[in-house]
């Protein structure tokens, strides 16, 4: 049994005890999150698709910690004009293990 769901503005396919990275949650680590917005459930072959989620479907997801990606370095400048900016950036996220999926 997989569901599709949707958090962050993203969309990922989850099934009972993965752990996944999604975009940072304001959760407590070790707290409980539900997501209602389930695009999708397979469970023994049949698909249950929403329109655009699944009524009464809903995913419960386990906080284990907050981090931050890998710094990506962003570098603008301008030819012939001296102009040079260089920062980093680094995503915040919230890794989460899938505890029960009801559909």
């Amino acid at each position: 049994m997989y569901a599709i769901i949707q958090t962050g503005g993203k969309q990922y396919k989850v099934a009972e005890g993965d752990k996944i990275f999604v975009e940072k949650l304001n959760a407590e680590p070790g707290s409980i999150v539900t997501i209602n917005e389930v695009l999708a459930v397979v469970k023994d072959g049949s698909i249950k698709a929403g329109n655009p989620y699944v009524e009464g479907a809903k995913v419960n997801l386990k906080v284990v910690r907050h981090g931050k990606g890998r710094k990506i370095i962003v570098f603008k400048y301008k030819p012939k004009k001296n102009y040079r900016r260089k920062y980093g950036h680094r995503q915040p996220f919230t890794e989460v293990i899938v505890e029960k999926i009801e559909a």
